[in-house]
């Protein structure tokens, strides 16, 4: 790895400034709007080279939505917070890195470090955390594992992009001291590990666009954090000229349209904007360019590629990060030997949600299902029972590869060919998926996409098909008549349509045999096409599927039950309704619990779900949205190959009710944090109301007892604490030791916050000393009056703790009074 952060690259500034002087004003305006979705412009007089974006934080896409060009999907953004391990985010983000290199990509639109506010928020799962500490820490890290590999991070959402209802309009009304003590935390850490670009937020902060927000663009993150990389908007977010390039926009996202261009050129003319506002962030680009060897003249980053065995690491981080939420009478970990026959049940063992919905979608080579990974680690010593139980999926399977073939190769696929106004093909290719996006990327002159395939029909009867995607279309069904179909969608967000798209289903009876399907979809003006062909066969009634799931762990020495939510459910582009599983996942884990004492329940989820039958049940592992090696990591869970030592990152309710913020919907155009700092675990314990599973929870494989605290003040007034643990369990074990302040706060009142944490690992028996650093600056807390950082004077109270709920040790510390603190980024 190179030089973490990248905060060592040097970049010769004086440089940088001579090139600035080489180029016209157009040229300089040219290099600050995208040459398409998703680069730069090269300008080549200067030995500048075209840049490449991609999307993040799941994995590096690159710069086509295809499934032929294949990238590594990683465990979600919550997973890899809840090692509670910077060092794992860091390996994280240094794979990343590492593929963006083998990709081309200088600049990589991750990480999403908005915060847990509402469970119900769309994005919870690619965010790290309801604690701004916690997710510092992971920010941290994943900016030293991807610029490392001299690839640039872009932290976003700047700033209070926790809904994505209305989120291009609403506008966050947030208080000055939340703002500071929470939001804007993790992006100062970002900052301070060094980060090199940042991204401006869709939506409004206390009355500003943030892309129009100069306080908070210029004046807190350039001037007050010494911010010196570039703010990229969101795409489609720049909707001003003068007013965004005056505030601290660097670049405007995507192109080659955007309301910068000929427009901002005229603004400087005419005096609106200064040229020295345009030379600024010009410098900022040409600086990120240099730092990712895309400058000529300057020092390149250092050889990066994927390497061999990324897939194995990315299993054992996704195993790492799983969650043991319950295990009674030590059913977990499971040995192989003993068992004859498991039930695995549920929709999600066969069909795993490796990711959620929306920008974030990468394309692996393969996802490994749970039942694959339980078939290979119990091998042939083991009788596995497969039902299904229960189906979750609101449209049809994307139509199989495996099923279909081209019908001018004969090879797997379908053929594709894009055809214009006046009939003629303009291009054809072979695909491998049957659900298409295309980013700019269709030939000129495209008003139609068809799309045929010989499906193989394996199974007579009713076959359902149908077409998804808001447009017009055309279905035909091997010799039947073509169907027309008009698809609406009720909602104008682009990601919405492409996540939870309309469908129109067609039914055929068929033989076995093969059949020709062919679909036309009109191509609107819009530089973006979103549809997809689909396909189910003959499939069993519900209650008999139901029935048969039941049946099946009623046999069984123990029934693996796996249920979870959808890329429907947790996307981009719009919020949860409620917290509940979809369809009749609680009934069927209820009775198979009635059938079967050992029950365990896999979740396999990003964000908190409702949990109604988790006293009925012998184990529930929470397993993340883990990526494409998903089922194996959740088999070496399971068996304990490897022990899943997460802990929660956030809180989950027992019940959507308890939540302190649940709601994500804005009111008149405003959502209200009138709740300041308190929500998450802070909020449950100022309501005194008991979650299902508190903050920071996570049994793992062993037991713990904390044996002492000790905490003394360095001379720079940081505190440092020695939290004493032994290993009373019969196995191996890592133990993360939280440490929460209390005694803040009007009359020392304020509930207990997180201010630091550290891992041991320990072997059974032994002892370990896990040593926790609370530096100066989180100690601190906001002065509204003063405008200005201050450490309040007096007895406070530390707590060493398993949870937010599960508080073993405390010690008392007395605090010097610090008036108008400053810090050194």
């Amino acid at each position: 790895m190179n030089d973490p952060g990248g905060k060592a690259i040097a970049v010769d500034e004086t440089r940088l400034g001579e090139l600035l002087t080489e180029l016209t004003l157009e040229e300089k305006v040219g290099l600050l709007t995208g040459a398409d979705f998703w680069s730069l412009h090269p300008i080549e007089k200067i030995g500048l080279r075209r840049i490449l974006l991609s999307d993040g934080p799941n994995g590096v896409r690159g710069t086509t939505w295809d499934e032929r060009d294949t990238s590594l999907l990683f465990p979600n953004p919550s997973a890899l917070s809840a090692t509670w391990d910077p060092e794992q985010v860091e390996r994280a983000g240094a794979l990343m890195g590492a593929q963006a290199r083998d990709k081309g990509i200088a600049w990589f639109l991750a990480p999403n470090i908005n915060l847990h506010r509402s469970p119900l928020g769309g994005r919870h799962f690619e965010c790290y955390s309801e604690d701004p500490l916690l997710t510092a820490a992971s920010v941290a890290g994943f900016v030293a594992g991807v610029q490392g590999n001299g690839v640039a991070v872009t932290i976003k959402h700047y700033i209070g992009n926790e809904s994505e209802t209305d989120r291009m309009s609403y506008d966050a009304q947030i208080p000055e001291k939340a703002l500071r003590e929470v939001y804007l935390v993790p992006f100062e850490s970002g900052v301070r590990a060094g980060a090199w670009s940042v991204m401006a937020s869709y939506n409004s902060v206390n009355g500003a666009s943030l892309t129009d927000n100069r306080r908070l663009l210029t004046d807190v993150l350039k001037d007050e954090l010494g911010f010196d990389g570039a703010v990229v908007s969101d795409w489609f977010a720049t909707r001003s000229t003068a007013a965004s390039a005056n505030a601290g926009l660097d670049v405007a996202m995507p192109g080659p349209h955007s309301p910068w261009n000929e427009a901002l050129v005229a603004a400087v003319r005419a005096g609106v904007v200064t040229e020295d506002v345009i030379d600024d962030k010009v410098l900022r680009v040409l600086r990120l360019a240099a730092r990712t060897g895309h400058l000529d003249g300057f020092a390149a980053p250092a050889p990066s590629t994927t390497p061999a065995d990324a897939c194995e690491q990315l299993r054992d981080i996704a195993a790492r990060a799983m969650v043991v939420l319950r295990n009674e009478a030590g059913v977990l970990p499971l040995v192989p030997a003993p068992l004859g026959r498991v039930a695995v049940l549920g929709p999600n063992a066969a069909l795993l949600t490796a990711q959620g919905g929306g920008s974030a979608h990468v394309n692996p080579a393969h996802v490994v299902s749970p039942l694959a990974g339980l078939r290979e680690a119990f091998g042939d010593a083991v009788a596995i029972d497969h039902q299904e139980g229960v189906s979750t999926q609101r449209i049809l399977p994307a139509l199989s590869a495996d099923d279909a073939r081209d019908p001018e190769t004969g090879e797997p696929g379908f053929r594709v060919d894009f055809v214009s106004a006046a009939g003629d093909v303009l291009g054809t290719e072979r695909r491998l998926a049957s659900r298409l996006v295309f980013m700019g990327t269709l030939p000129a002159g495209t008003a139609e996409v068809r799309v045929r395939t010989d499906l193989a029909v394996t199974e007579a009867g009713a076959h359902q098909f149908s077409v998804t995607g808001a447009g017009q279309y055309s279905l035909t069904i091997g010799a039947t008549e073509p169907h027309a179909i008009t698809l609406t969608s009720a909602d104008n967000d682009l990601i919405e349509n492409l996540v939870k798209p309309p469908e129109h289903r067609v039914s055929a009876e068929l033989a076995a045999g093969t059949v020709r399907v062919e679909m036309r979809a009109a191509i609107p003006a819009f530089p973006m096409a979103m549809f997809g062909l689909n396909h189910q066969g003959p499939r069993a009634e519900s209650d008999d599927a139901f029935a048969a799931a039941v049946a099946a762990a009623r046999d069984a020495d123990v029934a693996l039950v796996f249920v979870g939510t959808t890329d429907e459910v947790e996307s981009e582009g719009f919020d949860r309704t409620d917290l509940a599983l979809p369809g009749r996942q609680d009934e069927l884990v209820s009775a198979v619990a009635a059938a079967n004492p050992r029950t365990v329940v896999v979740v396999n989820a990003g964000a908190p779900v409702e949990m109604p039958w988790r006293d009925e049940v012998a184990a529930v592992l929470w397993a993340w949205l883990p990526g494409q090696e998903g089922g194996h990591a959740i088999a070496d869970a399971l068996t304990g190959v490897v022990e899943p030592g997460g802990r929660l990152p956030t809180t989950f309710p027992a019940v959507g009710a308890d939540s302190p913020v649940l709601s994500t919907q804005p009111v008149d155009g405003v959502i209200d944090y009138a709740e300041g700092s308190t929500f998450g675990y802070r909020a449950y314990e100022q309501a005194s109301i008991d979650p299902a599973y508190p903050f920071g929870h996570g049994l793992g494989y062993t037991t713990w007892a904390y044996e002492d605290i000790t905490a003394a003040e360095t001379d720079s007034g940081a505190v440092t604490v020695e939290v004493s643990v032994r290993n009373t369990g019969a196995r191996a074990g890592r133990e993360v030791v939280q440490l929460y302040l209390g005694g803040e706060g009007t009359g020392g009142t304020d509930p207990l916050r997180l201010v630091g944490f550290a891992s041991v690992t320990v072997q059974a028996g032994d002892a370990a000393i896990a040593r926790i650093t609370v530096d100066r600056k989180t100690l601190a807390r906001w002065d509204e009056p003063a405008a200005a950082w201050r450490v309040v004077g007096g007895g406070r109270t530390l707590v060493a703790a398993r949870s937010a709920a599960d508080r073993r040790l405390t010690t008392r510390i007395e605090l010097k009074d610090s008036a108008d603190c400053t810090w050194d980024l």
